[in-house]
């Protein structure tokens, strides 16, 4: 299984943005720390990053993978380029790595 669960947002002031798209929308966040919030539907997730040393410079998707230590093989090996190794956060693992076309995606597995 290999699906987008997840599109996390660079955002300069998570409380703001968090307060807006909660309005607007009626989105429940929780919010993870001071810098961070993300919707908890177990469908896609919106996430929002206002830890600026943590965000990337566009909204970032996220895809679910199970066994994910065998991804960052098979993402080099079709022509990707990692670019932050696994790493672990609150329910799970992730990496990121850069498409042939520059685009900056994640890949992660939720904590079973």
């Amino acid at each position: 299984m290999a699906r987008i669960n997840f599109v996390e947002l660079p955002v300069g002031d998570t409380a703001s943005v968090k307060a807006f798209y909660e309005t607007t929308f009626r989105w429940a966040l929780t919010a993870f720390g001071p810098s961070y919030a993300s919707t908890m539907t177990g469908d896609v997730d919106l996430g929002l990053q206002g830890d600026r040393l943590e965000a990337t410079k566009a909204p970032l998707p996220v895809i679910e993978v199970n066994g994910l230590d065998a991804w960052t093989a098979r993402i080099e090996a079709a022509g990707g380029r990692l670019v932050r190794p696994i790493f672990a956060f609150p329910g799970g693992r992730r990496f990121h790595f850069v498409d042939p076309a520059g685009n900056e995606l994640a890949v992660m597995e939720a904590d079973h």
